[in-house]
């Protein structure tokens, strides 16, 4: 077994991207062959300095990849993100920290850049805790039985408003003003560039097994595009030759929540369509109470989804609205030295300001527990309980609560 240095640990060049797109096939145990199509597809893709790998001679058995992104704060402020994907360790060199090298390369030049946090979709909980990532949003999805529902099967009543079946290159063209609309008023919402858009419409395709979902679009009666909904539908038929399709939806964003019970019963009343599967949905969605027997849906799976890694605690902070006011002293702990300190933060529905202090602390937590209280989705007292936050004042916890939570979860729709 060659030690750690015998591995060089590096941004890659173009001329390196087959090897360690093979690398990162390798990694997630799929085929390691890289075709001349999805190669050629993906050369869009690459941004210099973004891409580490870890090299043993010339091959790549690790790799790493970040590309900027905007997150929503409480209150709908866009913060700039490192995001970070991509992340593999080829099994035969797991343990001789290759993960912690690219990890550190790519978080200190976040940081130099001046992004505020980083974030990732965590494939293994126990990874990312260690380099101060922490659940900053979950997900749910429901599966409805479609006859059970209790909707009229003939469709909704649009009020005036209408559904289209449109063709991608529609998509392309109304899809990115509305999920703008819909990210601002989504604490944990992240934005789309437009490889993101050709990448689900089609126009780039980089999986041999991608096929095109029909696209319903939702417009109010004044005509505004109000909700996209993405979706495919199986084929299968019962042994008594009736229909028992699934419809399984890839994704819906809405800007109203009359946009959002319009697609749903739209999609619930298609024929042939006894069974529909959400799609990763936030964990307080309106979809089971829009049904007017919402047990109808019962939930599929439930698991953590977007990590959060505070880069600058003061601007996390102050980047975010609040619904009270108070004041709050944290000892933010960071085994990276990345973010690590002692802050007072004054807050109130007017604004907020968070500044270096010495004063005797309200709370000690480590800089993942802030993550995870930072979207408004965990709670302090919670995190007490659990020995993760330490109350250095009596009722501390509480008082983070009122400041910190908010009345509707977040949540991040997207895969990245």
């Amino acid at each position: 077994m060659n030690a750690p240095a015998d591995i060089d640990v590096r941004p890659i060049t173009e001329a390196e991207y087959p090897e360690w797109l093979r690398a990162v096939r390798a990694g997630f145990l799929r085929e390691p062959v890289v075709s001349a199509a999805e190669l050629e597809a993906r050369k869009g893709q690459f941004e210099p300095g973004r891409f580490i790998g870890a090299f043993e001679g010339d091959r790549c058995v690790a790799t790493f990849r970040s590309f900027a992104q905007e997150v929503t704060a409480v209150g709908g402020r866009l913060v700039a993100a490192d995001a970070i994907s991509a992340v593999t360790v080829t099994a035969t060199h797991r343990r001789r920290g290759l993960l912690t090298r690219m990890m550190s390369q790519d978080l200190a030049a976040a940081k130099e850049r001046g992004d505020v946090l980083a974030t990732l979709i965590a494939a293994e909980y126990r990874i990312y805790g260690r380099y101060g990532f922490g659940p900053a949003t979950s997900g749910t999805e429901w599966t409805i039985d479609v006859p059970r529902a209790g909707l009229d099967p003939r469709g909704p009543d649009l009020g005036g408003g209408r559904i289209d079946l449109v063709e991608p290159d529609d998509v392309r063209k109304l899809g990115p003003e509305l999920h703008d609309r819909m990210r601002r008023a989504t604490p944990g919402a992240i934005s789309r560039d437009d490889w993101w858009w050709q990448l689900n419409t089609g126009a780039v395709r980089t999986d041999p097994k991608w096929t095109e979902p029909f696209f319903a679009v939702y417009r109010a009666p004044d005509g505004t595009v109000e909700g996209l909904m993405t979706y495919d539908v199986d084929e299968k038929w019962a042994d008594t030759m009736q229909p028992a399709n699934t419809a399984s939806v890839r994704g819906l964003i809405a800007s109203t929540p009359a946009a959002e019970r319009a697609l749903w019963h739209y999609l619930c009343s298609i024929d042939w369509v006894t069974r529909v599967r959400s799609g990763w949905r936030a964990p307080d969605d309106l979809l089971p109470h829009l049904l007017p027997n919402p047990p109808a849906a019962g939930v599929s799976m439930h698991a953590d989804w977007m990590w959060v890694r505070i880069l600058d605690v003061v601007r996390a902070l102050e980047a975010r609205t609040y619904d009270s006011e108070g004041a709050l002293v944290l000892e933010v702990l960071d085994g990276s030295g990345l973010a690590g300190g002692r802050y007072r933060l004054e807050a109130s529905p007017d604004g907020a300001s968070c500044t270096a202090t010495t004063e005797s602390a309200d709370l000690t937590l480590d800089v993942r527990e802030l993550a995870t209280l930072w979207l408004g989705d965990e709670s302090a007292v919670r995190l007490a309980a659990l020995g993760r936050v330490r109350e250095d004042r009596a009722g501390a916890g509480r008082g983070a609560d009122a400041l910190l939570r908010t009345s509707r979860r977040p949540w991040c729709p997207d895969m990245f």
